[in-house]
């Protein structure tokens, strides 16, 4: 039991940290949103209005997914809280979470590879 105890609650870390994780990305979305609208606002050649809105479309789609893992996060979460104490650990819970920390680690290598280029477009129309 003590093992399932400890076993619980570093995934409930994980979970949490993901979700803070993930509530950052999108209010970081959010931040990428108004520059990208500052940029729209101002007069500039379709050079720069084409790439942006494929800006404003990854930002939507990533939004999704943002609030997809999330649910999926508070969903094990809820696992966690009802599971069984008494019950050996029979992999179920760890196989649920080696996918979802698979997720996590596309999500993350592509949040990284959209913001950078945000980053590189914002250096050349702001």
């Amino acid at each position: 039991m003590q093992t399932k105890v400890l076993y619980l609650s570093d995934l409930k870390f994980n979970l949490e940290t993901w979700r803070r994780e993930l509530k950052f990305h999108f209010n970081e979305m959010d931040t990428f949103e108004e520059k990208l609208e500052e940029i729209a606002s101002r007069e500039f050649s379709d050079r720069a209005l084409v790439p942006l809105e494929s800006f404003q479309n990854r930002i939507m789609i990533e939004k999704d997914a943002i609030s997809k893992l999330l649910h999926k996060c508070k969903a094990k979460l809820k696992n966690i809280q009802f599971a069984n104490l008494n019950e050996d650990i029979d992999g179920r819970l760890q196989n649920q979470q080696n996918t979802l920390r698979d997720d996590m680690k596309t999500y993350i290598k592509l949040h990284y590879e959209l913001k950078e280029a945000m980053m590189d477009y914002f250096l050349k129309w702001l």
